[in-house]
């Protein structure tokens, strides 16, 4: 082989090492930000949750227009997308965290917390560790 050859498959072999660098920068981006999703939605279904509870009365199992007494149901407080926590439910607001299966840029796991209150009924999302 000339010395054209092998410096087009040296080439070659470097051009293919930084796609798949790139390749897998784009993965691990993909999987914190989908991780991040699912945690945010997860949050999410247990505030549907809790305002159904707070809703609800307490002759049916409710809260009676409180969000005290209500804890995370058992198979929605771990799951593949993370693991979830409440505060402790006063009558007018909870608190939801949520903590990532997936490691963040810092190193650390995603952690996003959401707080449910009323009046009126409303809640409000924060991510760390993004």
């Amino acid at each position: 082989m000339g010395q054209q050859q092998l410096l087009l498959i040296v080439l070659g072999v470097i051009i293919v090492g930084i796609a798949i660098v790139v390749g897998i920068n784009l993965f691990n981006a993909n999987a914190i930000s989908s991780n991040k999703d699912a945690v945010v939605s997860d949050l999410n279904n247990l505030a549907a949750l809790a305002h159904q509870y707070y809703m609800k009365p307490q002759s049916m199992g409710g809260g009676g227009n409180s969000y005290a007494g209500f804890s995370i149901p058992t198979g929605l407080s771990s799951t593949a997308n993370g693991t979830y926590g409440a505060g402790t439910g006063t009558t007018t607001s909870i608190t939801f965290t949520g903590t990532g299966t997936q490691k963040g840029a810092n190193g650390s796991a995603i952690t996003a917390t959401i707080v449910v209150k009323v009046p009126p009924l409303s809640d409000s999302v924060a991510i760390t560790n993004p």
